[in-house]
């Protein structure tokens, strides 16, 4: 969503700008190929270790690690971009960054946390107090890989953000073109017809969802009018997006 309006405000020329123009960096490891498109369709060819079972993988790094900056800025790639799909929370953390640079870039003062309060947060009247989780206390950056903590209603109103096309109570939040981008099928260039610009696709029917590790969903169902979200620490052995569809076919 933050990538689509940092486009929209012009930080951003567009999906298929280098992601070595934010982060110069990285192009010593190989990534001047890589583009905002690769990130956000999880086809970059990025060298991530996902398993959550190893303590001394890549995602225990990221989530329990304290300097993200310096795991990112280590970060190689293992295949050419562009030619298949893989989900790497690396892939998220990286368009963390690319967004972060981006406003400084366009000196702009504010944290990815505030650019969400304001593009987002605020203007949708969230009703809870929320959290976006870092790696540190002092001059941390956000765990764009996950850990925006907030309860079920607001996590419902993204969803309904998106329902509507990115409109909420006559006003734009986020540009249309941008919502149907991010949530419609598309298998060029390695990219998978399940997973679009970090939605997941459970079909071909315009439905989308997103996906927590412990079992967390928003899905969206634009032709029956409907948001659902679940919380929860846990699956609880339950294929919760096969709920979903039974529930949209039961208010049929």
């Amino acid at each position: 969503m933050l990538i689509g309006c940092a486009i929209e405000d012009g930080m951003i020329t567009g999906v298929d700008q280098p992601v070595t123009d934010f982060i110069p960096e990285l192009r010593e490891n190989g990534f001047d190929k890589v583009t905002v498109e690769h990130l956000l369709q999880m086809t970059s060819g990025l060298k991530f270790n996902e398993s959550y079972y190893n303590p001394f993988g890549d995602a225990a790094n990221f989530y329990y690690g304290r300097r993200l900056y310096k795991s990112m800025a280590r970060m190689k790639l293992k295949a050419a971009p562009g030619e298949h799909f893989e989900y790497q929370s690396g892939s998220s953390q990286l368009l963390g960054w690319v967004l972060e640079r981006a406003l400084r870039n366009a000196h702009d003062p504010r944290t990815i946390t505030a650019y969400l309060n304001d593009k987002l947060w605020s203007p949708l009247g969230m009703e809870y107090p929320s959290t976006w989780s870092i790696d540190r206390k002092e001059g941390g950056i956000e765990k764009t890989f996950c850990c925006i903590n907030a309860p079920a209603r607001d996590f419902a109103k993204l969803g309904s953000l998106y329902l509507h096309k990115g409109e909420w109570r006559g006003k734009q939040l986020i540009p249309k073109a941008w919502v149907e981008q991010s949530t419609r099928v598309d298998t060029t260039n390695g990219s998978d017809w399940s997973y679009q610009y970090q939605w997941w696709l459970p079909s071909r029917e315009g439905d989308f969802e997103a996906q927590g590790i412990l079992g967390q969903y928003i899905y969206v169902d634009p032709a029956h009018d409907m948001v659902i979200v679940r919380l929860g620490t846990n699956h609880g052995n339950v294929d919760w997006t096969s709920v979903f569809l039974n529930l949209v076919k039961a208010y049929q």
